[in-house]
């Protein structure tokens, strides 16, 4: 979604020198709400490891956060899908003078990954994880938006005659 900016949000989903970072494996979803917003040395501190277990084909991880342990797992991205930090873009001196700042809808592109590790802390990750059956809708999706060909109509009914 790319406009010249004047209508409503842009996201640019180009870098301008065309170099953006891939966050991939360093991607966190947390069972929690930090009230911060800005620097801080996460890594020293945050250091999930492989614990050789696996369950219901999802490759367990552990961490602590705050002195409680959390177990987690990552996930890859369907095929098809990427991710995307966005930040506010400076409009410089595109910006109209009628645009204050704090009603700027224009979206950069900072970075992109390709999976997301997802943390519990009462539970260890399951298939059956909301999170994780809300990938499932994609392909759903994919699928009830495809369009229907001669062949799928002829199939879809020699289906329904043996139900009969």
């Amino acid at each position: 979604m790319e406009d010249d900016g004047t209508h409503g949000t842009s996201i640019k989903l180009k870098s301008e020198n065309g170099v953006v970072a891939d966050l991939s494996g360093q991607v966190h979803l947390l069972p929690c709400s930090i009230k911060f917003d800005g620097p801080s040395s996460v890594s020293d501190y945050f250091k999930p490891k492989s614990t050789g277990m696996e369950v219901e084909g999802l490759r367990l991880e552990e961490a602590h956060f705050r002195g409680r342990k959390l177990q987690g797992t990552t996930l890859s991205l369907p095929e098809g899908y990427s991710g995307f930090v966005l930040g506010k873009k400076g409009l410089g001196k595109r910006k109209a003078p009628s645009i204050s700042e704090g009603n700027s809808n224009c979206w950069e592109m900072n970075a992109k990954f390709k999976n997301i590790t997802y943390w519990k802390h009462d539970s260890l990750p399951s298939q059956h994880d909301t999170f994780v059956r809300s990938f499932h809708w994609l392909a759903v999706a994919k699928a009830m938006h495809q369009p229907v060909g001669a062949e799928d109509l002829l199939s879809a009914s020699i289906a329904l005659e043996k139900m009969k």
